[in-house]
């Protein structure tokens, strides 16, 4: 075992001494708290650091952001200042490589789903075109700005990675008429893959940035899906900020903020849905002519995560009536079993809550009460094996998907830092604790 950074062992103790009396919580804290660091990162002779999920020897741009988020609260230790660093190193040049991609190999090995009908490369994994891989390492870095006052990050390359964003979005705002992305997976179920030859299911313009896939990699069933755009308008918000404080680029700003805009205009006019019982409250996905699905999903972003990602503030009313409709059984994803009951997703089983959604149903609680229930529940559900997982059978935490799953266990780290007044500073919900 590595040794262990001064700073992530500071929060360890913090831990310990929150929560002296449980020791089953102190070890769960400290092995999912250090799962990422010590079985996952691979720092690179160049300053870049390469961050496998877990299972998968690939890099997500959305699990390596997830996976470090919680040593933001670190950052004030050079060792793990650098490794986040590097990190944001290595995503810039992934996005500036592909910004359709969503997941690569470490070295140009040609590892991964390389039949995808698609524009693939021996650099790619592979190449789902995700709204929220393009969002997660803009946050990654504009909270590493907010914890610690450094900017050194916000290069030239990322510069051109954060143009390269924007102009991907706008593209997707007219998906059918001016998108290059083409995607389709032979032999497989209909969630792998795009239909109508790749270009996945029509729509027509609403303001929102069209996605292929949704953050838990399944086809998107309609084009636009709401939280990815929540996501979106907030990342292009501080890539504004940024383009004001740190490049004083009037050009990038004016685009940034048009396309939050607009994005933030199409949420409001196609994205509610006027809900007979639970009243105004927001859409997962819309396709623009009409059609609309009403669920949320355990991957982040997801509706229930809409304060934690910064569209809105916990107590808005139109947040709560979703989230209040997402824990019950209209969502078709909200499981109630035995020994738990929360969301879950159409990539796992029926009937297999994620560790994900409860940490993050942790997060957005608005009362000690529902944080202690969900703290209960999780401490209750590793199975026997003191780490996270994907999936879990709502009657039977023994019977799980993914032994190894990084991201996970760094979100549960971060939902108990939060119950110690650890917050990361410039992060929606600090601004509310």
């Amino acid at each position: 075992m590595k040794s262990i950074p001064a700073g992530l062992a500071r929060l360890i103790e913090k831990v310990n001494v929150a929560f002296p009396e449980d020791e089953h919580l102190q070890q769960l804290f400290q092995q999912t708290f250090l799962n990422t660091y010590e079985t996952t990162l691979q720092p690179g002779e160049d300053g870049k650091t390469f961050v496998i999920t877990g299972d998968i020897p690939a890099m997500w741009l959305r699990d390596s952001t997830a996976q470090i988020r919680p040593y933001l609260l670190a950052a004030d230790d050079p060792e793990v200042a650098a490794l986040i660093k590097g990190v944001l190193k290595q995503q810039v040049e992934f996005i500036l490589l592909d910004p359709y991609a969503n997941a690569f190999n470490k070295e140009a090995n040609g590892q991964g789903h390389q039949d995808d009908v698609t524009e693939m490369g021996p650099r790619i994994w592979e190449r789902k075109y995700e709204i929220d891989s393009l969002c997660y390492p803009i946050q990654l870095a504009y909270l590493f700005w907010k914890q610690t006052g450094i900017t050194g990050h916000f290069d030239a390359s990322f510069r051109e990675a954060a143009a390269s964003i924007i102009e991907t979005w706008q593209v997707e705002q007219r998906h059918e008429q001016k998108s290059p992305y083409r995607f389709e997976r032979k032999g497989v179920r209909q969630s792998d893959t795009l239909n109508r030859n790749g270009k996945g299911t029509e729509v027509s313009y609403t303001g929102m940035t069209w996605s292929g896939f949704r953050p838990s990699d399944d086809a998107c069933l309609y084009g636009y899906l709401v939280p990815a755009n929540m996501f979106a308008a907030v990342v292009l918000g501080y890539l504004g900020e940024i383009c004001d404080a740190v490049w004083n680029d009037l050009v990038l700003k004016q685009k940034a903020v048009a396309l939050k805009a607009e994005i933030e205009e199409g949420i409001e006019k196609h994205g509610i849905f006027q809900h007979p019982y639970h009243g105004t409250m927001y859409a997962y996905e819309v396709d623009g002519n009409g059609r609309t699905l009403l669920m949320d999903d355990a991957n982040v972003p997801s509706l229930l995560a809409a304060p934690y990602l910064g569209y809105c503030r916990l107590d808005d009313d139109r947040y709560q009536n979703t989230r209040r409709f997402l824990f019950t059984r209209e969502n078709p994803y909200y499981y109630e079993g035995e020994v738990a009951s929360g969301i879950g997703s159409p990539h796992t089983p029926d009937h297999y809550i994620w560790h994900i959604a409860l940490s993050m149903q942790g997060l957005t609680a608005s009362t000690v009460e529902e944080k202690q229930e969900i703290l209960n529940m999780l401490k209750a559900t590793d199975g026997g094996t003191g780490y996270m997982h994907e999936g879990f059978f709502a009657s039977d935490a023994t019977a799980f998907t993914r032994e190894w799953f990084a991201w996970s266990n760094s979100l549960f780290s971060e939902f108990v830092l939060s119950l110690c007044g650890e917050w990361i500073k410039g992060s929606p919900l600090a601004e509310e604790a």
